[in-house]
């Protein structure tokens, strides 16, 4: 078998909202869409992101841990323009941070089971060849 993408939870309200964001923000290519889901592609990845449109009233209490994860110099300033133009698009958003390196996104009525993340590139230099 051969990895080929992830999917996480939307909420139906905010699903069209994500999608502009990461369309918008980060430049993500639409590769393929059904009526419940989207396949979206950022352009110089091999791995694609699946957004499925959900009904889930409840959220996962411990979504910190499941994260869409990027790689940026600037990581808590990357976040925080995303957040703040999803609160300019009415989906409430908000950073954290785990440490000084890495930090988190949420937007809590959109994001069901993930939120997205950024941290320093040296956090992701594996001394290990693939």
């Amino acid at each position: 078998m051969k990895f080929n993408h992830i999917a996480n939870r939307v909420d139906a309200r905010f699903f069209e909202t994500v999608v502009e964001m990461l369309t918008v923000k980060l430049g993500f290519v639409v590769l393929r869409r059904t009526e419940r889901s989207i396949w979206l592609r950022q352009p110089g990845t091999n791995i694609d992101l699946q957004l499925s449109r959900s009904e889930t009233a409840n959220r996962d209490e411990d979504k910190r841990r499941s994260q869409v994860s990027f790689l940026s110099d600037t990581p808590r300033a990357a976040l925080e323009d995303l957040a703040a133009w999803a609160n300019a698009h009415g989906l409430a958003a908000s950073v954290g941070s785990y440490s000084d390196k890495e930090f988190f996104l949420d937007a809590p009525e959109a994001f069901v089971d993930f939120v997205i993340e950024a941290m320093t590139p040296d956090l992701a230099d594996y001394p290990v060849s693939v």
